[in-house]
Protein backbone atom coordinates (compact mmCIF):
# COMPACT_ATOMS: atom_id res chain seq x y z
CA UNK A 1 0.00 0.00 0.00
CA UNK A 2 1.43 3.46 -1.00
CA UNK A 3 0.27 6.28 1.36
CA UNK A 4 -0.42 9.68 0.64
CA UNK A 5 2.83 10.52 2.38
CA UNK A 6 4.98 8.42 0.42
CA UNK A 7 3.22 9.66 -3.08
CA UNK A 8 4.11 13.04 -1.51
CA UNK A 9 7.39 12.08 -0.59
CA UNK A 10 8.17 10.60 -4.10
CA UNK A 11 6.63 13.44 -6.02
CA UNK A 12 8.58 16.09 -4.73
CA UNK A 13 11.52 14.45 -4.79
CA UNK A 14 11.33 15.08 -8.82
CA UNK A 15 13.15 18.50 -9.82
CA UNK A 16 11.06 21.74 -9.73
CA UNK A 17 7.78 19.59 -8.81
CA UNK A 18 4.94 21.94 -7.21
CA UNK A 19 2.19 20.33 -5.07
CA UNK A 20 -1.05 22.23 -5.64
CA UNK A 21 -5.05 21.77 -5.57
CA UNK A 22 -6.97 20.79 -8.59
CA UNK A 23 -10.64 21.25 -7.98
CA UNK A 24 -11.11 18.37 -5.38
CA UNK A 25 -7.92 16.70 -5.74
CA UNK A 26 -4.45 17.33 -5.22
CA UNK A 27 -2.06 17.62 -7.98
CA UNK A 28 1.64 17.39 -8.92
CA UNK A 29 2.88 19.69 -11.22
CA UNK A 30 6.25 20.62 -13.20
CA UNK A 31 6.53 23.22 -15.65
CA UNK A 32 2.52 23.99 -14.34
CA UNK A 33 1.72 20.61 -16.51
CA UNK A 34 -0.15 18.09 -14.27
CA UNK A 35 1.69 14.60 -13.75
CA UNK A 36 -0.18 12.63 -11.14
CA UNK A 37 -3.10 13.73 -8.82
CA UNK A 38 -4.08 12.46 -5.75
CA UNK A 39 -8.04 11.71 -4.87
CA UNK A 40 -8.03 11.05 -0.90
CA UNK A 41 -11.28 9.77 -1.48
CA UNK A 42 -11.04 6.42 -3.54
CA UNK A 43 -7.40 6.19 -2.31
CA UNK A 44 -5.89 6.12 -6.25
CA UNK A 45 -3.51 8.51 -7.59
CA UNK A 46 -3.84 9.51 -11.45
CA UNK A 47 -1.04 9.69 -13.92
CA UNK A 48 -0.16 10.86 -17.34
CA UNK A 49 1.62 8.13 -19.48
CA UNK A 50 2.50 7.84 -22.89
CA UNK A 51 -0.43 5.61 -24.88
CA UNK A 52 2.39 2.87 -24.82
CA UNK A 53 3.28 3.34 -21.14
CA UNK A 54 -0.56 2.99 -20.18
CA UNK A 55 -0.57 -0.02 -22.25
CA UNK A 56 2.43 -1.52 -19.90
CA UNK A 57 1.68 -0.38 -16.86
CA UNK A 58 -1.93 -1.85 -17.56
CA UNK A 59 -0.33 -5.36 -18.54
CA UNK A 60 1.01 -5.87 -14.97
CA UNK A 61 -2.77 -6.24 -13.52
CA UNK A 62 -5.72 -4.10 -15.05
CA UNK A 63 -7.21 -4.39 -11.60
CA UNK A 64 -4.55 -1.81 -9.82
CA UNK A 65 -3.67 0.31 -13.18
CA UNK A 66 -5.58 1.10 -15.65
CA UNK A 67 -6.79 4.05 -17.76
CA UNK A 68 -9.16 6.46 -16.66
CA UNK A 69 -12.64 5.22 -18.00
CA UNK A 70 -13.38 8.50 -20.60
CA UNK A 71 -12.14 10.16 -23.11
CA UNK A 72 -9.01 11.46 -20.96
CA UNK A 73 -8.19 7.59 -20.63
CA UNK A 74 -7.67 7.84 -24.01
CA UNK A 75 -4.86 10.65 -23.63
CA UNK A 76 -3.19 8.68 -21.15
CA UNK A 77 -4.73 9.83 -17.81
CA UNK A 78 -4.13 6.09 -15.82
CA UNK A 79 -5.94 4.96 -12.51
CA UNK A 80 -3.44 3.58 -9.86
CA UNK A 81 -5.12 2.07 -7.12
CA UNK A 82 -3.09 2.80 -4.18
CA UNK A 83 -4.27 0.03 -1.80
CA UNK A 84 -2.76 -2.41 -3.66
CA UNK A 85 -0.10 -1.53 -6.17
CA UNK A 86 3.28 -2.23 -5.60
CA UNK A 87 6.14 0.10 -4.10
CA UNK A 88 8.13 -0.48 -6.98
CA UNK A 89 5.47 -0.17 -9.97
CA UNK A 90 4.32 3.10 -7.88
CA UNK A 91 8.03 4.00 -8.21
CA UNK A 92 8.54 3.37 -11.81
CA UNK A 93 5.13 4.53 -12.92
CA UNK A 94 5.22 8.24 -11.36
CA UNK A 95 8.45 8.10 -12.42
CA UNK A 96 7.24 7.45 -16.34
CA UNK A 97 4.64 10.09 -15.68
CA UNK A 98 6.73 12.72 -14.38
CA UNK A 99 9.31 12.28 -17.52
CA UNK A 100 6.24 12.12 -19.89
CA UNK A 101 5.04 15.97 -19.07
CA UNK A 102 8.56 17.07 -17.57
CA UNK A 103 11.09 18.85 -19.74
CA UNK A 104 13.49 16.72 -21.57
CA UNK A 105 16.87 18.54 -19.69
CA UNK A 106 14.51 17.60 -15.93
CA UNK A 107 13.64 13.91 -17.64
CA UNK A 108 17.19 13.00 -18.51
CA UNK A 109 18.27 14.48 -14.34
CA UNK A 110 15.58 11.44 -13.71
CA UNK A 111 15.95 8.60 -15.74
Amino acid sequence: MITVDTLRKLALSFPEVIEAPHFEKTSFRVNKKIFATYDNTKHHACIKLSEIDQDVFSSFDNSVIFPVDNKWGKLGWTIIDLNIVSDDVFTDALMTAYCEVAPKKLADLVR
